[in-house]
């Protein structure tokens, strides 16, 4: 990816270098894991701020993404002025076969009891 007006482009890991303690440190969060719902319910890309849980600072809400793309959970592309995340579903299935779709098992009941 070309560097965009001055920004840096997004670096995501190869499949091979997802880690389990990455993903679950990423996914230990509950404002990461509520992104990572939202995503995997759309079944499509969202906007940062479409997928964004309640009114967070736009600094921490990059900080979130940044930590998400590292552990190779999400894909990140600019689109103008816009930054499109898609959750990484097959790569970390490939990784770790179940592993994601437990954790969003496991997240959905947790909010379906609050």
């Amino acid at each position: 990816m070309s560097d965009v007006q001055g920004m840096r482009p997004f670096v995501h890991p190869p499949v091979e270098d997802i880690t389990l303690s990455g993903v679950l440190y990423a996914l230990s969060d509950p404002a990461r894991l509520a992104i990572i719902r939202a995503l995997a319910g759309a079944g499509d890309c969202l906007s940062c701020s479409q997928a964004a849980p309640g009114a967070l600072p736009k600094s921490t809400l990059s900080h979130h993404y940044r930590i998400l793309r590292e552990a190779g959970l999400i894909r990140s592309e600019r689109r103008g002025a816009e930054v499109r995340n898609t959750l990484r579903c097959q790569d970390v299935d490939r990784r770790f076969p179940g592993l994601l779709a437990k954790v969003l098992e496991a997240a959905g009941q947790s909010a379906s009891r609050a």
